[in-house]
């Protein structure tokens, strides 16, 4: 390809012309803040457009060809440190392309209908093409001070997102949360770039991958685990995973741009990108490996207890992102990857689902009010859900199918990486280092695979199936069924085509071992081949009879969590089975309730005592020290002025007097 630089500029471009676009005429005109209809065809083909190219070059590239290579311009120059705003597309960088731009044009495209009636729609969408302007600059950079601002990016774009109606205290207070523990991760990861530089005199992967004996081994560790910190931020892993349930405040379609598709999967980009130099530590793979399952099981057994419909897929995405992080921290780079990009699907989906859900309650509840009725409740609240099928066909096909590929039930695409993520994981058990841990987190991962089908099914049975519960449960709002409809075109072909991609995208990653089994001699993991250049996986040394016994198996699981589910919610009585499992499992089922109280520990630990020194000392250094040194400065000054004043009479002669007694002063000075 002779020259990709035009068509590089426009894939990042053309999000932030939107953006400005947008931004710009949205705040000098009211007119324009009206034509909804071309606000959101400038936003949608801002993401469409950049999503063409990005499948061109992908169509046009071969695996392990030439990573293409665009520079714009030289961005830093200072001494012996240069870094240019250059992109480079490789088999890791388009698949992110694809999957950022993909899946954000179906949100763009659901979000013309789900925020049609907001003011601030010209404001909504110049906020996500911004996003994913810093999204694509964050995957596409060839350098790590690039990557950073994406970084960056998207932390401040997830900001503004969530605390989109921001006038809603607990909406700005959770956008306020996420980018405070996000900046502690970014703090980390900022470290680790300049011990890169340090040590490699570079910021381009290139140079830092092609150099990596240039790290003593404690460098490797901490520029490893620095940059684990800050994926943990990003990617909200334990201990800063707690920032990501809040962000449910935001409207629902910016759930699932950030939190399914893109911003949540940095991290995992981040140390897939550098998955050569990890290899090198193994103590730092166990570590990601340790935090990322007992990220997942802590995660899945909160999100059985929650009755928030978006609550519930919360929690749900930071038990997959600790799916993710095992993987990686079992070595397999691609799985991970491949788990990206399967939970895309079918996570964008769910997320969609929920917000065609909750416009709906919504719609009933104005319904109610436009009828005099004063009628409160939570539209997000699933036990004022269920029998919603009837009424919303196209959203509960479109939920159970994504339910059943976040389960892990063939041949859906959640089954294949799930289990790609299991099987690698026990096969690290076999390895030299640790061993016997990684047995006991492939029991962990298989816990919660069971736990995922349970609490995934009970969400879907208790919001679609049994009866409507809300004229029952709240006063006045007899006949509210009446006023249940499906969502609009614009929201319901996003559903059908993520659910579509939910059935048929783990194909792309068919184990190897399938083909094997019947006599084949080729690779038919596509995704395993196109990966391997740019991937440092540590292969699998199972037997296919092995193989076969761990797929089965994890399929059993699945189908038990389903069953299970089925057996307790399978006529919509939720409250019912909540309170058997309440009273099973007693004190354990408060505290996953409460969410292992650790917002209260993080309070009591960091915020509180933090503030107390706040006002006890840092208050009083303000006010006694600083403010007293500038005061004092100041009253040095007018003490200084005056004194002088009374030379300053307004006669001649004095001035003549003190001017010649400066040049005797001066002459005398001269001569001695």
């Amino acid at each position: 390809m002779e020259s990709p630089v035009a068509l590089v500029s426009l894939i990042i471009g053309l999000p932030l012309l939107g953006f400005l676009i947008n931004g710009i005429l949205g705040l000098s005109s009211q007119a324009y803040r009206e034509k909804k209809s071309l606000i959101g065809a400038i936003a949608n083909l801002s993401v469409f457009i950049p999503f063409l190219i990005s499948l061109w070059f992908f169509i046009s590239h071969s695996s392990g060809s030439e990573a293409i290579h665009a520079k714009l311009f030289t961005w830093i120059e200072a001494g012996n440190f240069s870094v240019d705003f250059a992109y480079s597309l490789d088999e890791l960088s388009l698949i992110m392309a694809l999957v950022v731009t993909g899946v954000g044009s179906l949100i763009h495209f659901y979000s013309i209908g789900y925020m049609s009636h907001d003011p601030g729609f010209w404001k909504f969408f110049a906020f996500l093409n911004l996003f994913i302007f810093a999204m694509l600059n964050l995957v596409l950079a060839d350098n790590l001070l690039l990557l950073f601002l994406g970084w960056e990016g998207v932390g401040l774009c997830s900001y503004l997102l969530i605390g989109f109606w921001y006038t809603d205290m607990s909406k700005s207070d959770a956008a306020k949360k996420a980018f405070l523990y996000n900046r502690v991760g970014d703090f980390a990861f900022l470290i680790a770039i300049f011990m890169v530089f340090e040590a490699v005199g570079s910021l381009n992967f290139d140079v830092i991958l092609a150099n990596l004996d240039a790290f003593t081994g404690d460098a490797l560790f901490w520029v490893a685990f620095l940059m684990f910190i800050g994926a943990t931020g990003k990617s909200a892993q334990i201990p800063l995973f707690v920032w990501l349930p809040d962000a449910m405040a935001g409207p629902t379609s910016v759930s699932a741009l950030i939190h399914a598709a893109t911003m949540v999967t940095s991290g995992i980009y981040l140390i897939t990108r550098l998955s050569p130099m990890y290899v090198m530590s193994p103590e730092i793979m166990m570590i990601v490996a340790v935090i990322g399952a007992l990220t997942a099981i802590v995660a899945a057994t909160i999100a059985i207890t929650q009755n928030d419909i978006k609550g519930v897929l919360a929690y749900s995405t930071v038990s997959q992102l600790g799916f993710m992080f095992l993987a990686l921290g079992a070595g397999a780079y691609t799985a991970a990857l491949f788990h990206v990009v399967t939970h895309a699907f079918f996570k964008a989906c769910l997320f969609l689902g929920s917000g065609s859900v909750i416009h709906t309650m919504e719609h009933v509840e104005h319904k109610l009010h436009d009828k005099g009725k004063d009628v409160h409740f939570d539209p997000q609240d699933i036990r004022y859900m269920g029998g919603l099928r009837k009424y919303m066909p196209q959203t509960y096909k479109t939920f159970l199918i994504a339910t059943i590929a976040i389960a892990g039930i063939p041949p859906l695409a959640g089954f294949f990486s799930k289990d790609e993520i299991l099987m690698h994981t026990f096969n690290m058990g076999f390895g030299e280092f640790a061993g016997a841990m990684y047995f006991i987190l492939w029991g962990v991962a298989t816990v919660t695979a069971f736990l995922t089908a349970f609490y995934m099914f009970r969400l879907t049975l208790s919001t679609f199936h049994g009866e409507f519960k809300l004229p029952k449960k709240v006063k006045g709002a007899e006949g509210a069924e009446s006023y249940l409809h499906e969502s609009p075109s614009t929201m319901t072909i996003p559903l059908w085509s993520l659910a579509g991609l939910s059935i048929v995208g783990g194909f792309i990653g068919i184990p190897n071992f399938i083909s094997k089994t019947f006599g084949g001699e080729g690779a038919i993991n596509w995704l395993g081949a196109w990966m391997s250049p740019v991937a440092a996986d540590i292969p699998l040394t199972l037997s296919i009879p092995a193989e076969w016994v761990l797929m089965i198996f994890a399929t059993a699981v699945a189908v038990a969590g389903v069953y299970v589910s089925f057996r307790m919610y399978g006529k919509g009585q939720q409250e019912e089975s909540d309170e058997a499992i309440a009273k099973r499992f007693g004190g354990l089922y408060q505290i996953w309730k409460e969410k292992y109280n650790l917002d209260e520990a993080y309070e009591g630990a960091i915020v509180n005592p933090t503030v107390k020194f706040s006002d006890k000392v840092l208050a009083v250094f303000d006010i006694k020290i600083v403010d007293g040194f500038v005061n004092a400065v100041g009253g040095t000054v007018r003490l200084a002025g005056s004194l002088l004043r009374y030379i300053q009479t307004g006669i001649t002669t004095s001035y003549a007097f003190f001017l010649i007694l400066g040049v005797i002063l001066v002459l005398t000075m001269l001569l001695f």
